[in-house]
């Protein structure tokens, strides 16, 4: 499932990477700030779950936390 969301995203978005000829730059620039968007946005989505979760008691919504807080860690992103 997983690879499935990717390529969605990805045929969604279309390609970044610039290929040197300015109209198709312009248009994979704008895809590009799409895509830093979206990835903006679901990194929020997971910071949210490591801090609402993470004083929880609940198995379930500390596992969240843990895995949650542990992926923007390895990351390299400072809470």
């Amino acid at each position: 499932m997983t690879i499935d969301v990717y390529k969605v995203v990805k045929k969604l978005i279309g390609e970044v990477d610039p290929i040197g000829e300015t109209q198709t730059d312009d248009e994979r620039f704008e895809n590009l700030k799409a895509m830093a968007w979206l990835i903006e946005k679901l990194l929020t989505d997971i910071n949210d779950v490591a801090y609402r979760c993470k004083n929880n008691h609940q198995y379930s919504m500390k596992r969240a936390s843990e895995f949650a807080s542990k992926f923007i860690t390895d990351l390299g992103i400072v809470e």
